[in-house]
């Protein structure tokens, strides 16, 4: 990688702190493990795009970037630990008294998902919500997989009775829906149930929302 010139940038990255960690924003300052920085890059690229703040405490104190092997484990974590392997763009800013923060930008992946090897060294597919990396909902992965799919060019936009039914059971529901509940609800196997709401995500009629603890429910956008 080519070295890294800093501009300066004290305003600009102070008003970016001053945002603090959101759904686009991560603050990192120890970055040993590609691993754990492939979650970040990961959750950016299944959603809208992110960077990351090298070089930036929890706090949101700019303590500098302590080490240029730093950006390589960026890379390495987007090179490597990542599939498909994604692109970082990699901005430095001094800030004033010689500290260099580094802004990582993870553009949102035109084809997902995009997995990460996470630390127990299976791949799995992360998504952002709020300012945590969560493990993405099995259905989301396969409702990406399939909008990507040469099946998917070929669908034709009518919905079904069920499909009908389904969109009202959301549009009625006053708290976390399941596809299990909508199995139940509209007396249908577990498997259509599924078949369903991948290809209405699929679509973008229904989508996940993250309810806390790692449990997804079905909306309307």
């Amino acid at each position: 990688m080519k070295d890294i010139r800093p501009v300066k940038g004290r305003y600009y990255i102070e008003e970016l702190i001053s945002q603090g960690e959101h759904e686009q924003q991560d603050f990192k300052f120890l970055i040993s493990d590609a691993r754990k920085i492939a979650r970040s890059i990961s959750a950016f690229a299944n959603n809208g795009g992110g960077r990351l703040l090298i070089g930036v405490k929890d706090n949101g104190v700019a303590a500098g970037v302590r080490n240029e092997e730093d950006i390589y484990v960026v890379e390495q974590a987007a090179q490597r630990y990542c599939r498909p392997s994604q692109q970082v763009e990699f901005t430095a800013f001094n800030v004033g008294a010689g500290v260099v923060v580094i802004r990582a930008s993870v553009a949102a992946a035109d084809e997902k998902p995009v997995f990460a090897c996470d630390t127990d060294g299976r791949w799995k597919a992360f998504f952002r919500v709020a300012d945590e990396n969560i493990v993405a909902d099995p259905l989301m992965v396969k409702a990406w997989q399939f909008r990507h799919s040469p099946d998917a060019d070929a669908m034709i936009f009518k919905l079904s009775e069920t499909e009908s039914r389904l969109l009202e059971l959301i549009d009625c529901a006053s708290d976390r829906l399941t596809v299990r509940d909508i199995s139940i609800a509209l007396h249908i196997a577990m498997s259509h149930a599924e078949d369903l709401v991948v290809r209405l995500a699929a679509l973008g009629i229904i989508e996940f929302r993250h309810m806390g603890n790692g449990i997804f429910s079905l909306v309307r956008p």
